[in-house]
């Protein structure tokens, strides 16, 4: 599908105590995850708007970026990684929280539109291109849940254990086929984030 190689992963979530671990958060969840399994450190890079580590992940070193923004402003962060490394859209990974995608369930997509996503919005418009990679980590809808609350305030709060162990499940099996996303083996990556296992083993 591309040989590409991803260069920049970027988590979106929202900063500060008071939204760690709600389902917005996913994707930080993933590239703390991916910081952690390569031994990568973050640290606040105000000139990137956000918390930047190097990992090197299959013979390419990659740039993690969490940015310290509100979410509907997160293209700004991006786009100002981007331009300092000269980093293309086809380059970029956008690791974000799936309302479409049930708990348990990761997967990814090339380019397209931002689903209502205002994280994903804003990348868009702050690089004036939709081309980048996205890993669409699955929360569920209010309305799969039987949940009556508006759609803000679902994201913005944390998941019961079960669903919060199943997005778990999810980022471990994205971490799992890393190597494939950095080098582009896109085809390989969906094939085993696809795979029919029980996600609650």
């Amino acid at each position: 599908m591309s040989n590409t190689s991803i260069r920049l992963i970027v988590g979106l979530g929202n900063i500060g105590d008071a939204y760690k671990g709600t389902r917005h958060n996913a994707g930080f969840h993933f590239v703390d995850e991916v910081a952690n399994e390569y031994g990568a450190r973050f640290q606040a890079d105000r000139k990137f708007f956000g918390d930047v580590a190097k990992a090197r992940i299959g013979g390419v070193e990659v740039i993690l970026l969490k940015p310290s923004t509100l979410m509907n402003l997160s293209g700004k962060a991006v786009a100002a990684v981007s331009a300092f490394y000269k980093i293309t859209p086809s380059e970029i990974l956008v690791a974000h929280d799936e309302l479409d995608l049930l708990p348990g369930t990761a997967r990814l997509k090339i380019g397209g539109g931002s689903a209502g996503h205002n994280g994903l919005k804003s990348i868009v418009s702050c690089l004036g291109s939709s081309d980048f990679v996205r890993l669409r980590i699955g929360i569920g809808h209010p309305r799969d849940r039987q949940l009556q609350i508006p759609v803000a305030d679902y994201v913005l709060s944390r998941p019961p254990k079960e669903d919060q162990e199943l997005i778990s499940s999810a980022i471990k099996k994205a971490l799992s086929c890393i190597d494939e996303i950095v080098e582009g083996d896109f085809s390989r990556a969906m094939s085993i984030l696809n795979e029919k296992n029980d996600p609650r083993k």
